[in-house]
């Protein structure tokens, strides 16, 4: 089953408030997801490449703050911000 904005946001969201510094889980999840909704789809939708997406999301990839808010945009979901 394909998750839900909703779901894939609350995927996010626990990462980024259990691990807030683990930026390798928070792309692993970022890739879990978007592997859940279809690698190549996500990619077009972010006016990227597969190649580069795969590349980016992969257990060695860094990709650019930039990269994560296409991605972000691209599956339906936004990354907020609040007071700590």
């Amino acid at each position: 089953m394909t998750p839900t904005p909703e779901d894939m946001a609350a995927d996010l969201d626990t990462w980024l408030n259990e691990a807030p510094d683990d930026a390798a889980g928070i792309v692993r999840a970022l890739g879990d997801i978007t592997r859940a909704q279809g690698m190549t789809q996500v990619a077009k939708d972010a006016g990227l490449s597969s190649e580069s997406l795969y590349r980016a999301l992969s257990p060695d990839g860094t990709p650019s703050f930039a990269t994560v808010l296409r991605v972000a945009r691209a599956l339906g979901v936004r990354l907020c911000v609040e007071a700590a």
